[in-house]
């Protein structure tokens, strides 16, 4: 079976990387971007979803929007935020969606060996 031979990026490019997964390496800015790649949301409805304080889920979505991963628009008086990159999206549905998988496959297996 051959495996596809990528040339390795830019240190730019890893430096970026790097960035964008260390933003979402911390739980409750993944569980927003996962939320948000569900729908768009405003800040109470993902303080809500996630189980935060709104100021921390404030300051989580003003990280995240610096780094470009998500943005906000207004509607009427409340601001309201979604990814604003459809890759990001992707990336966040395959692996947390493959974690939960995982996670639930276990538990099926534990409780028919118990």
């Amino acid at each position: 079976m051959a495996t596809e031979v990528f040339d390795d990026p830019p240190a730019e490019v890893l430096v970026e990387a790097a960035g964008t997964f260390g933003l979402l390496a911390s739980p409750p800015r993944l569980h927003i971007v996962w939320a948000l790649s569900q729908g768009e949301c405003d800040v109470s409805g993902l303080a809500e979803r996630v189980g935060g304080a709104l100021p921390a889920v404030s300051q989580h979505l003003a990280k995240l929007k610096l780094a470009g991963l998500v943005r906000a628009r207004r509607e009427g008086r409340r601001m309201v935020y979604l990814v604003d990159d459809p890759d990001v999206v992707a990336t966040v549905r395959l692996l947390v969606g493959r974690m939960a998988r995982r996670a639930d496959e276990a538990e099926h297996a534990d409780g028919l060996g118990a």
